[in-house]
């Protein structure tokens, strides 16, 4: 039993590491030699658990996934419109995406055009913000004259906006900057009788 925690570990810090320095140095660049050595095990128990970088770039975004369906299955507090649930959990993914360096490297990776793309992590925050407004529009809580489209197209063209300039400027995923583009958004999209009771700063959950 021991042995095989010891191999879960070692497999977890791998990852952990790996992830680093994907998200600071990109795919392309990035060594395993460098990984291992971060991780402080050999070339060979790297090679043990990844036959190849690639492979541990999938695993890298697998986890990452992981990580974001956690912040997109989060219940919205009862009572809450489907747009205040955007709104935090659009908060909820900067936020991630400023303090976990997986989710970070997994969308640096999803989006990285020198590998095939395996699990389109941005295609399932799009997918998911479709769901959302959908649900919006089912119960009236988009302004008349708001496209759907163009609400999903807004909100993932910034969120992913946000992550890539992210990666050079912290600012960009703070909370006041995804409220900003809220409190411009939210007026345009939101019904009338909504206006008032969605927070772009969102509810905190």
């Amino acid at each position: 039993m021991a042995k095989q925690e010891r191999a879960v570990r070692t497999r977890e810090t791998l990852i952990r590491c790996a992830a680093e320095t994907f998200d600071r140095e990109g795919f392309t660049v990035a060594s395993l030699t460098t990984i291992s050595t971060q991780a402080g095990v050999s070339n060979g128990a790297l090679h043990f658990h990844f036959a190849s970088k690639a492979a541990l770039a999938d695993a890298v975004e697998d986890v990452a996934l992981l990580r974001l369906r956690a912040v997109t299955g989060k219940a919205s507090p009862d009572g809450s419109s489907h747009l205040q649930h955007l709104v935090d959990v659009t908060h909820g993914l900067t936020r991630e995406l400023l303090g976990d360096t997986v989710l970070r490297a997994g969308f640096k990776l999803s989006g990285d055009p020198a590998r095939p793309c395996r699990t389109d992590l941005r295609g399932y925050w799009q997918g998911w913000v479709e769901q959302v407004v959908a649900r919006a529009v089912a119960e009236g809580e988009l302004h008349p004259e708001a496209a759907p489209e163009g609400a999903v197209t807004a909100v993932v063209g910034a969120t992913v906006g946000f992550e890539v300039l992210g990666a050079q400027d912290a600012s960009w995923l703070e909370p006041r900057t995804v409220t900003r583009f809220l409190e411009l958004l939210l007026p345009s999209l939101a019904a009338q009788e909504l206006r008032k009771e969605i927070r772009a700063e969102g509810t905190g959950q």
